[in-house]
């Protein structure tokens, strides 16, 4: 950045900065605390303000968490990389892996909070899968969290109909997951959808992933389709937005 640039920076971006390029050459280690409000007002001679805006803005961009009473921490944490074709291969789930063991390596995942419901699906996940108005949706809700710290909120719908007394209507449904469960009921995904799109989280999704005031999620909404076209399952997930990396490989 030249110099005029960094004229034209408030000095809470400065600061900021400054310590943004401490935690990228490993100054500031993940877990160590970084200077409080009052070690940056002294050493920029600034008003509290400014230095709180200062490690605001890093908090906003996922870096740097703040616990209380204690102070503002390097984030120890690194992201998931999401691998998005090859996580959905029938080469993952057709062989009983899950679909995040593609992303995950050997680290630490649990899903935790499931709750498998039936119920009314929303308009337009009714209209996808096929539903009518007196059909019943499978709904499984899940939590995923990665290392301690939950990363991914989902909801999958299903048909009711199919899917009713088998696993998937259950919270484990066994080694492969929903897909492989699926080609066992003769209607194995062949085909997915995936929109991505972000916005900032509501309440509610604030606090079951535990996400720092400022930071987006990132909302995909996968649909899996059988062989004859016809959805098997839609699923939405919200994301922590500086918990991820979307990666996607294909031929050109």
């Amino acid at each position: 950045m030249s110099g005029r640039s960094r004229e034209r920076q408030a000095k809470y971006q400065r600061i900021a900065a400054e310590l943004r390029a401490g935690i990228e050459t490993g100054e500031y280690e993940p877990g160590q605390r970084l200077p409080g409000e009052n070690d940056l007002m002294a050493a920029h001679g600034v008003a509290r303000m400014t230095a709180r805006q200062a490690l605001a803005l890093l908090q906003a961009e996922g870096l740097v968490e703040a616990r209380k009473g204690a102070g503002v921490f390097v984030r120890d944490f690194k992201p998931i990389r999401r691998l998005g074709v090859e996580r959905l291969a029938r080469a993952q789930w057709g062989s009983g892996r899950s679909i995040w063991a593609a992303d995950i390596g050997g680290r630490d995942l649990v899903v935790d909070s499931v709750a498998v419901t039936e119920e009314e699906a929303p308009a337009a996940v009714a209209e996808i899968l096929g539903l009518g108005e007196e059909d019943r949706a499978c709904v499984r809700r899940r939590r995923f969290v990665l290392d301690g710290e939950p990363v991914l909120l989902s909801v999958s719908y299903l048909s009711a109909e199919l899917v009713r007394g088998t696993p998937i209507a259950q919270p484990d449904t066994g080694p492969g997951g929903t897909y492989a469960r699926l080609e066992e009921l003769g209607r194995r995904p062949v085909r997915f959808r995936e929109e991505v799109r972000s916005r900032m989280p509501n309440a509610e999704e604030s606090a079951h992933l535990r996400m720092s005031s400022g930071m987006p999620v990132m909302l995909i909404g996968r649909t899996a389709f059988d062989d004859q076209g016809r959805a098997v399952e839609v699923n939405e997930m919200v994301l922590d937005a500086s918990a991820y990396v979307l990666e996607y490989n294909f031929e050109a």
